[in-house]
């Protein structure tokens, strides 16, 4: 049997236990309870010999287990958040006043069946693996909205950029095309000029062959 040993406490009361094996377990889980640091939501792992004792606090409240040590983490986490829901929907807010015990003749038997349940049937680990992976899932999920999200933020950023560079294309264009009007007007007066040089040379060459006076006949 992977998990031998669970409780249910707020603070370093327990509400509710349950040993398969006799161990030391109690009084360990005790110790547990009374060193961990801060009251915030944790979840962590404590070797003890060849048992790992497992804890996982949410909302001041503390679901603890001991499996040993070749269970791994997954399924007895997967143990301590079924044990913390059930506990929750079961007793609200009455967790809160709660004296030591109160939900064990209870809540006990319901420790007993989980525990043989995560460590005996294969269907525990199966529903556990397709939980993770839903929350990976999920994770990607809010990932992806989250850039989303970010990205909308700076959609009137975008929108001034795009109408920056639409107004810059357009001057661009407008210059483009003044600028091959004036190449082009460049052009037609450079050809203008090289033909009236090119006549100007014709009649020079014209004159100096037919020598001066005689250029009217030669031109005959």
């Amino acid at each position: 049997m992977a998990i031998l040993y669970a409780l249910v406490a707020r603070g370093s009361v327990v509400l509710a236990e349950f040993s398969a094996t006799s161990t030391t377990a109690n009084s360990i889980a005790r110790q547990i309870l009374e060193k961990i640091p801060g009251n915030d939501d944790t979840n962590a792992s404590y070797s003890q010999d060849r048992y790992i004792f497992h804890v996982k606090r949410t909302d001041g409240l503390t679901v603890l287990c001991m499996a040993d040590d070749t269970s791994g983490r997954r399924i007895p986490f997967a143990f301590l958040e079924e044990i913390h829901q059930r506990f929750v929907r079961t007793y609200g807010r009455a967790v809160l006043s709660a004296q030591a015990y109160a939900m064990n003749e209870e809540f006990s038997r319901v420790l007993s069946q989980q525990m043989e349940y995560f460590s005996n049937d294969p269907n525990a680990d199966r529903i556990n693996r397709l939980k993770g992976e839903m929350s990976q899932v999920k994770n990607v999920m809010i990932e992806n909205i989250d850039k989303v999200l970010e990205r909308g933020d700076r959609l009137e950023l975008l929108v001034d950029k795009t109408a920056t560079m639409q107004g810059n294309t357009f001057r661009f264009r407008k210059q483009t095309r003044r600028f091959r009007n004036t190449v082009w007007w460049r052009n037609v007066k450079l050809t203008v000029a090289l033909i009236l040089l090119l006549l100007v040379i014709v009649y020079v060459v014209l004159a100096f062959v037919c020598h001066g006076p005689a250029l009217p006949s030669c031109l005959k």
